[in-house]
This record gives structure tokens, sequence and C-alpha cells, in this order.
């Protein structure tokens, strides 16, 4: 199990690190937008997790094409933590070395969407004194990984959950006439 439970996980975490890392530059010259980007984002993470069905199938395979669920789901668990620590660790060296001011631009252009959808300036006053009090909380790095490292865990426990369930395979009972002779 542990050879595929690092190798789809690997697989997974650098998928997700891989589109980060173009997602990134593409931020800050303004060609995507943030909403856009969480779109791409959270489409990138399902189709990262879909190697979490991959290695499941791997693992039933390889234990002679039967699995439990638990195994299953334990299976699809760990993967996603490998594919999570990946992911996070890409998230730590891009935000701290090439992007530390991501946060703020974040808040701008969140302030400047509640402006132009008519919020009052008392309203948008509040959601920045909220912004700036989560940034000096992201500023550290425990808990930047942290909130980093959950983001893609929803998704990722929703494929496992379907994953195990789909793929969950008793070994077969010995035929009738097997169990009289």
């Amino acid at each position: 199990m542990k050879k595929t439970v690092l190798t789809f996980g690997l697989i997974s975490g650098f998928i997700l690190a891989a589109m980060m890392a173009i997602m990134m530059p593409l931020y800050y010259s303004g060609k995507v937008g943030f909403d856009s980007g969480e779109i791409i984002g959270y489409t990138t993470m399902v189709l990262s997790s879909l190697l979490i069905f991959a290695g499941i199938r791997s693992q039933r395979e390889n234990a002679g094409g039967t699995i439990t669920f638990s195994k299953a789901f334990l299976t699809g668990l760990l993967i996603t933590l490998v594919s999570c620590v990946v992911y996070v660790a890409a998230w730590q060296i891009i935000y701290y070395n090439y992007t530390p001011d991501f946060y703020v631009k974040y808040s701008a252009y969140t302030l400047e969407k509640m402006r132009a959808d008519g919020k009052s300036e008392a309203v948008i006053a509040a959601e920045r004194k909220k912004m700036a009090a989560f940034k000096d909380m992201y500023d550290n790095p425990l808990i930047n990984a942290a909130f980093t490292f959950i983001e893609p865990i929803p998704v990722a426990l929703v494929v496992t959950l379907i994953s195990a369930a789909i793929l969950r395979k008793k070994s077969a009972s010995p035929p009738a006439a097997a169990v009289l002779a």
C-alpha cells in the first residue's frame, strides 16, 4: 500500500502544485481574476483527486482484486494526505518567496468588489478590519500551512468516499458445491 499511496499522492500533489505555480503569475499579470482563479483552482483539485480513484483501484488490483470499503477509504485518505503535503509545501515556497503580497492584493480585490456591489462603507470597513486581522494570522507559517492544508480536503474526501464505495469488492465466496464437498 505504501508504494501506491506515495505514487498517486505525489502525482496528485504535483498536479496541484504545478497549477498553482502556473496561476500565480497570471493573477499578478491581471490575465486571470481571483474569481476565475478559484474556479480553475477547485477544478484542478477535482481533477487531481481523480488520482485517489486510480490509487484505490490500483490497491485493489494489487490485493488480488478485492478491497473492503474501510481499506479503500484508508488508501484514499493517505493519498489525500500526501497530496496535501506537496500542495502545502509548494504554497509555502510560492507565498513566502514570490508572492508575499498575495493576500494584500486579494484583500484589495475583495474590498473593491464590495464597493462595486454597493456595500456600505461601514460594511466595507468591518471587512477590511477582518481581512487585516486574517492577514496577520496568515503571515504565521504554521497557520498559513494549516489553512492551505484544509483547502483541498473537502473535495478529496468526497472523491475518497465515492471511490471507496464504487471500488469496494469483497472476495468471492466459494461456490456452494465446493462448500458441500
